[in-house]
């Protein structure tokens, strides 16, 4: 994804990764570290050799010996994860409400395979220098709206690091060092700067002489009345592929906008986890523009995926189409992301 070319960070790099590592509790780590070893065993069985390399066959979606994602010695996410959102313009409870049960479905465990937390668990598999790895916890921990889009209908990107300024000024939302995360979701209405050209959406982290704290954030807007086609793919579909005989798919709750940002919000909550200063799991040599564990699996939704097919994904009663469960019975369609185990794209509703 791409990112804006401002990098005012070295103390970032410095203070944050202490700042996120401390106080650790060993309950929480034990824990993970178990869940973690039945993943890795999992995932080292379905490929071949002790490090789960694939066959010659090749056959999970997206696999390439060319892919060199590495790690750059910055931290991850690995304390457990508070989501901070921020409502932004007109929001109907009705579009809301899938987001937000899709966040609280990433934790959820007691949740049918092939479900949201299984997919969180690949997420989890990446570690800093110090062997954490990524929290297997999420949790939704406050919630701020500004329905009145009081910056504007047209935001630039650097205009989010004031949203989130103005709801922490406001006291609508606290400051979390340790272990927030600040989620900017933009109604239909609100247009973004490169929304629908370049981004459907990115994450950072704010600026100390913006915000007056280096806090990780993500921004992602609704393209339901703006570029569905573009942005709520495979819920809408480019004239050019429409052309060539492939169909838009059913959402799965019912909203083309809504069910497309789910997608993308799963996007970028797995990179910024992975690489939050951008300087911990990306592929390429430019910072400015890396290649995250999301981008390498862009458009694979299934087994199969790839080259413009989605994947195979179930279907419900009604035709909607879907690849994870969430709690309450929902049901989200989400890209894959890249194993750093298989070194390709899996999701939990692989048939493989």
């Amino acid at each position: 994804m791409p990112f804006p070319p401002l990098f005012p960070f070295f103390l970032s790099v410095v203070l944050l990764p202490a700042l996120l590592q401390a106080d650790i509790t060993y309950p929480y780590h034990t824990l993970q570290q178990k869940q973690l070893l039945n993943l890795r065993q999992r995932s080292s069985a379905a490929g071949s050799g002790a490090a789960g390399t694939l066959p010659a066959s090749k056959r999970y979606e997206g696999s390439s010996d060319l892919v060199d994602l590495r790690y750059h010695m910055g931290p991850v996410l690995s304390l457990p994860i508070r989501l901070y959102l921020i409502w932004y313009g007109r929001w109907t409870p009705a579009l809301q409400l899938p987001i937000r049960d899709f966040l609280l479905s990433l934790s959820d465990a007691s949740v049918a395979a092939p479900s949201a937390a299984q997919w969180w668990s690949t997420i989890a598999l990446y570690a800093d220098q110090t062997g954490a790895n990524v929290s297997l916890s999420l949790s939704i921990a406050a919630e701020a709206s500004d329905p009145a889009a009081s910056r504007g209908y047209s935001l630039s990107r650097l205009s989010v690091q004031h949203l989130i300024a103005d709801a922490l000024a406001a006291s609508s939302l606290p400051v979390d060092h340790r272990c927030g995360v600040y989620l900017v979701l933009t109604a239909p209405e609100i247009a973004m700067q490169d929304f629908c050209r370049a981004v459907c959406g990115f994450h950072y982290f704010t600026f100390p002489s913006l915000v007056g704290h280096t806090l990780p954030y993500a921004w992602v807007g609704h393209s339901g009345a703006q570029c569905p086609e573009l942005c709520a793919y495979p819920f809408a579909v480019p004239g050019y592929m429409a052309r060539g005989g492939v169909g838009a798919m059913r959402p799965p709750n019912g909203d083309v906008g809504t069910d497309g940002m789910v997608s993308v919000v799963a996007h970028e909550l797995a990179e910024l986890a992975t690489n939050p200063l951008v300087n911990a799991w990306y592929a390429g040599g430019d910072p400015t523009a890396p290649t995250e564990i999301a981008d390498l699996c862009e458009g694979i939704y299934g087994t199969g995926g790839g080259g413009g097919y989605t994947g195979q994904v179930s279907k419900d009663g009604q035709g909607r189409s879907y690849n994870i469960n969430g709690r309450g019975g929902r049901r989200f369609l989400v890209q894959w992301v890249w194993s750093p185990l298989l070194k390709a794209c899996v999701g939990p509703n692989a048939m493989d």
